[in-house]
């Protein structure tokens, strides 16, 4: 096997502490998580940690920007299938089950934002984080529009904004109570397109 270069040594290093730090963060929460810690199951030294990351709040908005590339990758798969929409909202509504409301991701999403109060820095990339989730939300939503052929009643930024409000409090209130349906997500996306117009009129398919 050919020996990794200096560069590919280190993006493997910032990965498994990444993987490591995703697993801990979800499992014991972001308080109770220390960079000694995630270094030690990890398996590297301290120093190899902050010598990716300064912080833990720095490690964690990362570890934050994994599972959002994660949630919407598998998203985004859906919403791109070769299915009619009723099966793609079916296939959506399975995992608005399984994802929405998972306590792990769910408390790290909160307790992480509370930090931002006092921190100006951190609030700005949170901020930051949020604009790049509504926009890929953004651009799912106007994917699937545009497999139908249908114009959005509003900006694709606007519907993203408001399926994006209903699914973070939604799974805020399913953290506590699974037992609530996730359906409202699947529903505002089939009311929304439901009220959307024909960019091609019938009589030209």
């Amino acid at each position: 096997m050919a020996r990794l270069t200096r560069s590919e040594s280190q993006a493997r290093t910032r990965a498994d502490l990444i993987a490591t730090a995703r697993d801990l963060f979800l499992t014991d929460g972001y308080a109770k998580t220390s960079m000694e810690r995630v270094a030690e199951e990890a398996g590297y030294s301290k120093g190899a940690v902050y010598s990716n990351f300064r912080t833990k709040k720095e490690l964690c908005l990362e570890v934050l920007e994994d599972i959002h590339a994660t949630k919407f990758g598998e998203v985004s798969e859906l919403v791109a299938a070769d299915e009619s929409l009723e099966e793609r909202l079916a296939r959506l509504q399975d995992w608005a089950e399984r994802t929405l409301g998972d306590v792990g991701w769910t408390m790290l999403e909160f307790e992480f934002a509370t930090l931002s109060r006092d921190d100006a820095e951190l609030r700005a990339a949170l901020v930051s984080n949020l604009g790049a989730v509504r926009g890929a939300v953004a651009a799912q939503l106007q994917t699937l529009a545009d497999s139908l052929r249908l114009v959005l009643p509003m900006p694709a930024e606007d519907a993203a904004s408001t399926v994006l409000s209903l699914g973070l409090g939604l799974g805020i209130q399913r953290a506590i109570d699974p037992s609530l349906s996730a359906r409202l997500i699947t529903d505002a996306v089939r009311l929304l397109l439901s009220v959307a117009e024909r960019s091609t009129p019938l009589a030209a398919e």
